[in-house]
């Protein structure tokens, strides 16, 4: 049966001459349909994800693709039960995803040699190649190509320092990168032609689009992906679920992904409810005992019931003093 909402991934690389304009009225426009999402705007083009019922979105898409900047446009399509975020907001940026290169990579220029799904699944057998996540290390811990490397990154700006520190593992190889709708890979493919790398490749759509191929259907993915709103994850592989995500704190297969309790560090931590109440929501010990620790807020608990808490984890509480 079909649902009722829709979610739409979408990017394009085309100049945007006025982003602060186009944000304002784009904003207008959305909240006029009804959507909700989160929509980034830039001189170098666009970049959103918005949910809305089947009619809004339908509407949405077609007032987007009359508009002859945006006719070439791929929507990638979701069903969904109900809204996938909760506000809508459109942004101005100075670009689109953070690299901040010196001197920054038009994907319009210099990419990398787009594969479909297919090509794709092939290209990742061969011995002679690898394959690069260019997502963070949260995304990649619920869910990745078999056998890709996860660069030990938080940030994608911190993607290109990382390649250049670990230079020699790719060198001589053909080169696959990946990212979640592909707008990433789009300029970090560039990025390794100019860096010299001779066989780059990307895929083309990324894993949402991977996952719904009709021959492939996700074959050689493990684990979900991870996306930015409130669904948190999605499946990929459609003829195997294999669980890869393990439990911050007992390192059981895990697919659900809290926030820190300590606002100052709010890391994205896998783990079950049954770990979440034993470690209140705290990534370290620190973090446990850390004075504005929301699970401890939220669950009314006294100082005495967080000390017996810690105690049973051979942990003991020490009250920081206000300066």
């Amino acid at each position: 049966m079909n649902k009722p909402y829709r979610v739409l991934l979408y990017y394009m690389y085309v100049h945007i001459a006025d982003p602060v304009k186009f944000a304002a009225d784009h904003l207008e426009f959305c909240n006029e349909l009804g959507l909700k999402g989160r929509i980034l705007v830039a001189p170098e083009g666009i970049n959103g994800t918005v949910s809305g019922t089947v009619e809004q979105t339908e509407e949405y898409v077609k007032v987007m693709k009359a508009d002859s900047r945006f006719a070439d446009m791929v929507f990638k399509v979701d069903e969904a039960d109900t809204h996938a975020f909760k506000k809508m907001h459109v942004r101005p940026r100075e670009e689109l995803v953070t690299l901040r290169l010196e001197d920054d990579i038009n994907p319009l220029e210099l990419t990398g040699n787009y594969l479909n799904p297919s090509e794709f699944y092939e290209a990742m057998q061969d011995p002679e190649t690898v394959v690069i996540d260019a997502r963070n290390d949260y995304e990649y811990e619920i869910g990745h190509f078999r056998g890709a490397i996860k660069p030990e990154i938080t940030n994608f700006r911190e993607l290109p320092d990382w390649i250049k520190q670990n230079r020699d593992q790719f060198e001589g190889k053909k080169i696959l990168t990946y990212c979640t709708g592909g707008i990433r890979c789009e300029k970090f493919s560039g990025w390794l032609v100019k860096e010299g790398f001779e066989d780059v490749s990307q895929l083309h759509g990324g894993i949402v689009t991977y996952g719904k191929d009709p021959e492939v259907q996700g074959k050689l993915w493990d684990g979900q992906c991870y996306v930015f709103d409130e669904r948190i994850s999605v499946p990929v592989n459609q003829t195997e679920h294999v669980v890869v995500g393990k439990d911050h704190f007992t390192g059981e297969p895990c697919e659900r992904y809290v926030n820190c309790g300590n606002p100052e560090c709010n890391k994205k931590i896998l783990c079950s409810e049954e770990s979440e109440h034993k470690y209140l929501r705290g990534c370290t010990h620190e973090c446990r005992v850390h004075e504005r620790n929301r699970y401890v807020k939220e669950n009314n608990l006294t100082e005495e019931e967080v000390k017996d808490r810690l105690a049973l984890l051979g942990e003991e509480f020490v009250k920081v003093e206000q300066s």
